[in-house]
């Protein structure tokens, strides 16, 4: 049969791409003419990804549980495949920065609204049993949200409020000391730290602080900055980093406080979180007022962050119970 010019040109393409690599164009085609066509199944894993759910007990939400905490993950590993994008662009745009953040926002989005999995889709009951089985295990412990938390802004936003004028002009490591989910995993009896945030920190902390060094430079605030110093419109770019940060910092957090409040509230005591987190205290967004980007809110915003959403979810949950 006859080549068409396109496939003659396609040929000729390839036979200079793989004789620029030293490398026989033959070969390769004999590979293409042996090779079985490409299934759904096979390009995506899905036999193991199906297979990945190992109950630690024979409750049956305890699968549901599983489940959503693995499509927890892999929102965030998109979320970090867009940062990475963003802090890695040799010629970062406000476009092309706008854009990645769109789509972490997105992927923030359905996290969000689907984590009524959680709050509402397995029975109490069956949760406080099979719960005790994955201790000191807790969701405290999602490393790669930390990686997104530090790619988002500025180190110093994640100390602790109480810490962050102080540590201001210290290196990373001393901020590290203090970042502040360190104080949400104490032991509620004893103040000390968990074997949680213990094996937390063994796992993750050299990782977490190669990547502050790395985005010291290229974390979301500094590229806004230096965007917004070069004379570009970043009106749209804040908007989405307004979106990012509430996203964040206030509807994620909360999303969990209703799932704990929903599970783990109790009279006259309420019931400890897997990890011993004083969950209290360290989820609710109007307590810990962790804002990424205070130079895109004014005053008022930031003394009301997130007590609106937290006062009107106990409400909420209250006349359900």
């Amino acid at each position: 049969m006859d080549f068409t010019p396109e496939i003659k040109d396609k040929l000729n393409q390839l036979q200079q791409k793989y004789t620029a690599m030293g490398q026989d164009m033959a070969s390769y085609l004999d590979g293409l003419l042996y090779a079985d066509f490409l299934t759904y199944w096979d390009y995506i894993h899905l036999d193991t990804l199906l297979s990945l759910q190992s109950p630690k007990t024979p409750i049956p939400d305890e699968e549901i549980f599983i489940m959503y905490h693995q499509i927890t993950e892999l929102y965030f590993k998109l979320c970090l495949h867009e940062c990475r994008q963003i802090a890695e662009h040799e010629n970062l745009t406000v476009a092309f920065f706008t854009a990645r953040v769109k789509r972490i926002n997105a992927y923030f989005n359905a996290l969000t609204t689907s984590f009524e999995v959680m709050v509402d889709g397995m029975e109490k009951e069956q949760f406080l049993k099979f719960r005790m089985s994955l201790l000191p295990a807790s969701g405290f412990q999602s490393g790669q949200y930390r990686m997104i938390e530090i790619c988002a802004t500025d180190f110093i936003r994640l100390v602790d409020k109480s810490k962050r004028e102080e540590l201001k002009t210290a290196t990373i490591e001393e901020q590290f000391e203090y970042i502040y989910w360190k104080f949400g995993a104490t032991e509620l009896a004893s103040g000390k730290q968990t074997l949680t945030l213990k094996q937390f920190i063994k796992k993750y902390a050299a990782q977490f602080l190669q990547l502050a060094k790395d985005r010291s430079l290229t974390n979301f605030s500094a590229l806004f900055h230096q965007l917004q110093a070069s004379g570009a419109d970043v009106s749209a770019l804040a908007e989405e980093l307004r979106k990012l940060d509430l996203y964040v910092n206030v509807e994620w957090p909360l999303s969990h406080y209703k799932s704990a409040v929903r599970y783990l509230e109790k009279d006259p005591v309420d019931v400890a979180a897997t990890g011993g987190t004083n969950w209290q205290k360290y989820l609710p967004p109007r307590f810990q007022k962790r804002i990424f980007y205070p130079f895109l809110w004014n005053n008022d915003q930031m003394e009301e962050w997130g007590k609106g959403w937290v006062l009107s979810v106990l409400k909420t949950l209250k006349s359900k119970d």
